[in-house]
C-alpha cells in the first residue's frame, strides 16, 4: 500500500471521527528528497498545511513558528499528534510512514488526533 505522491498542491481531507463532515484543508505536497528537505524552513506561516513523504521525524530548527506534526501510518491513520517549538528535534515514530505539518493550533481546529483517518487528494507518482 506504498504511496507516492509528486510535489504539487492538493489537498488534507480530515475525516471526523464524531460523523461530522469531512473538513478539506489546504495542502502542500513534498514528495522529493529536496521539497521534504526544505519543508516550512524560513517561513512565518502556512495556509493549511504540508505533507512531507515518505517521512517518520521532523526537526525545527531554523524555523521561525512553532507548528503541529501529524504522524500518519500506511494506511493514512494519525499515529501521533505533537506540537514543536523552533530548535527542537523530534524522535522517530517507527510505524509513521509520512508527516503532516501545520501551524500550532491547526491540528486541533480540525480534529486531527490519534486515531483520526485523513486522506491525500493531488498528484500521485
Amino acid at each position: 500500500m506504498g504511496r507516492r505522491w509528486r510535489d504539487g498542491r492538493g489537498e488534507l481531507v480530515v475525516h471526523r471521527g464524531d460523523g461530522g463532515p469531512s473538513l478539506r484543508v489546504p495542502l502542500e505536497i513534498a514528495g522529493s528528497y529536496r521539497a521534504r528537505t526544505k519543508g516550512l524552513l524560513g517561513r512565518d506561516s502556512i495556509d493549511g498545511a504540508i505533507l512531507l513523504s515518505p517521512a517518520n521525524s521532523v526537526h525545527t530548527f531554523r524555523m521561525r513558528m512553532p507548528i503541529d506534526v501529524a504522524y500518519l501510518d500506511r494506511r493514512l491513520r494519525v499515529i501521533a499528534v505533537r506540537t514543536m517549538r523552533p530548535g527542537l528535534l523530534g524522535m522517530p515514530r517507527l510505524r509513521a510512514r509520512h508527516v503532516v505539518e501545520a501551524g500550532a493550533g491547526a491540528m486541533g481546529e480540525w480534529g486531527v488526533r490519534e486515531g483520526t483517518r485523513v486522506e491525500v487528494v493531488g498528484p500521485v507518482e
